[in-house]
């Protein structure tokens, strides 16, 4: 099996059956795996029944909390059937260092150390590709950054390898590492004007703009128009309907004024009256 075929979003009981190696008691909660890390070990560990080449393994990562001590790791290996024979991350927080390994006999004379950033780090992928294995990170899950590169070693095509998300601390205060998403990222989609009904998707945000001609589908809005009516001469009486308008102020009448109002049309149906002043 490839190792993109292991999935587990954990939202119910830890699933045995994807990992039945783990130790130390993990359990999950809220989405996430937690794995606790004392000065003793404690692992999710999948069975021995994978393949590295042309697959991958991703995950959301939530290291421990310092709490006092030299070093609190959290590691994520792929591991061989040779001990000391493997690859992967090394998260620890008491340093706020990052390692991305390839081991032989517990060893990598290139291993690559960057200062650990929960942001740009959050996200963390080994995939192996056209003779490449690549160490990627990302902050979401959907941009990826590729912070090392290394020769596929021999080992990534074997069919019994294992992953294990290992936690431990040297001293200080037992805390918990987490996982969330084992290779399950989320997918970008780009905000548009659906095409169908059933492809609609809710918007999470909403977006301003001054009225005016939208200059894409995406940035129109829907407008509640004012019905308006040219007011005219009624074409018969019983067509005739008041005009409401509204209050202006008072002006005195004068000559021009009256007789202004003393012009009326008939067909108007209205009847405008107004007296002079001597």
């Amino acid at each position: 099996m490839l190792f993109a075929d292991l999935r587990d979003s954990f939202t119910g009981p830890l699933d045995y059956s994807r990992w039945p190696q783990s130790y130390g008691l993990p359990t999950t909660a809220a989405g996430r795996v937690r794995i606790p890390c004392t000065t003793g070990y404690a692992g999710l560990k999948s069975a021995s029944a994978y393949t590295l080449a042309g697959s991958r393994i991703l995950a959301r990562a939530y290291p421990p909390a310092p709490g006092g001590a030299a070093s609190a790791a959290l590691s994520l290996l792929v591991l061989t059937s040779t001990p000391g024979t493997d690859a992967g991350w090394l998260i620890d927080s008491a340093q706020n260092a990052m390692g991305m390994y390839v081991r032989d006999g517990w060893g990598d004379p290139g291993a690559v150390f960057l200062t650990y950033s929960p942001t740009d780090h959050a996200w963390l992928q080994l995939r192996e590709a056209g003779g490449t294995l690549y160490w990627e990170t990302s902050p979401d899950g959907v941009a990826w950054t590729v912070r090392r590169t290394a020769p596929t070693p021999g080992w990534a095509a074997a069919t019994d390898l294992t992953w294990l998300a290992e936690a431990h601390r040297d001293s200080g205060i037992d805390d918990v590492a987490e996982l969330a998403y084992v290779n399950l990222p989320p997918t970008a989609v780009d905000i548009g004007a659906a095409r169908t009904r059933s492809a609609a998707r809710p918007a999470a945000r909403s977006k301003t703009a001054p009225v005016g001609t939208a200059p894409s589908t995406a940035g129109a809005r829907p407008v509640r128009p004012v019905h308006s009516v040219p007011v005219g001469p009624a074409r018969t009486r019983s067509r005739a309907q008041p005009i409401v308008l509204p209050l202006r102020p008072a002006r005195a009448l004068t000559a021009s004024t009256v007789a202004a109002a003393r012009h009326t049309t008939a067909s108007s149906g209205t009847r405008l009256t107004a007296t002079s002043s001597p």
